[in-house]
C-alpha cells in the first residue's frame, strides 16, 4: 500500500472529519497541476500515507472530470486507494493479459506548499477499478516518497474491501499480487484499519 485517497466536497470538512476521527493533525499537502485538485495528508511511516483530496478554487476548471469522482461526490468517503511499484509498463501489460485495463501510464505532479515540485508516473485514475477497490499503481521514480518528510501519527493495519461482485473482484486483486479481501457487499466499499491516538479505527 503507497497511499489511501479520502474525498470530499469540501477539503476543510474533509480534514475535520479526519482528524476528529483519528485525533491527529494534518500536514501540509499541495496543489495538483491541471487536475483542479488539491490535498492535506497524514503519515503512516516512510512509504506510505493518507491524503485527503478536493477541489482546488485557485486552478482553473480541468477538462475533464476531476478524479476519484469529486464532481459529484456528495459527502466525504475513502474512494480508493494506490500501491507502489517499479515496473510500472510491466504491470499494465500484465494485467491486460488476464483481462484488467489499467489504462495508459501518465504522468502527475503536485507542487508542494513550500514550492517544491514532487512528480510521479501512475495507471489511468479514471479507469474502472470496481468502484476503487481494486487501486490505481503508482512509480516516483527519482521523486522521495512524501512518506519520508511526514510525522508518523499513524499507522497502517491492513485494507479490506465490500464489493456485489466479490468473487470476480477479489481474484482481480489476487492476480495483481494484492492483499486485500473482497466481501459481497451492496455497493463497492472500502475499510482500511489503522492504529491512531484514537486507537484502533476503521476509516470508509
Amino acid at each position: 500500500m503507497d497511499h489511501l485517497v479520502f474525498a470530499a466536497p469540501d477539503l476543510e470538512e474533509g480534514v475535520r472529519h479526519v482528524e476528529t476521527l483519528l485525533g491527529v493533525e494534518m500536514s501540509l499537502g499541495g496543489r495538483h497541476a491541471g487536475f483542479g485538485t488539491r490535498n492535506r495528508l497524514i503519515g503512516f511511516g516512510p512509504h506510505n500515507y493518507m491524503e485527503v483530496v478536493s477541489f482546488d478554487p485557485d486552478q482553473p476548471a480541468p477538462d475533464r472530470p476531476r478524479w476519484f469522482g469529486l464532481d459529484t461526490l456528495e459527502t466525504p468517503r475513502l474512494v480508493t486507494w494506490c500501491a507502489a511499484v517499479t515496473d510500472l509498463d510491466d504491470l499494465v501489460a500484465r494485467a491486460r493479459a488476464v483481462g484488467v485495463d489499467l489504462g495508459e501510464p501518465m504522468s502527475g505532479s503536485r507542487r508542494r506548499e513550500d514550492g517544491s515540485r514532487l512528480a510521479w508516473r501512475m495507471t489511468d485514475p479514471w479507469a474502472e477499478r470496481a468502484g476503487g477497490v481494486i487501486p490505481f499503481f503508482i512509480d516516483w521514480g527519482n521523486t522521495p516518497h512524501p512518506g519520508t518528510i511526514l510525522p508518523a501519527s499513524c499507522s497502517f493495519r491492513k485494507i479490506r474491501a465490500e464489493h456485489p461482485d466479490a468473487e470476480r473482484v477479489g481474484e482481480c486483486c489476487r492476480i495483481l499480487g494484492l492483499d486485500v479481501d473482497v466481501a459481497p457487499g451492496n455497493e463497492a466499499r472500502l475499510i482500511a484499519t489503522l492504529d491512531t491516538p484514537n486507537g484502533v479505527v476503521d476509516l470508509s
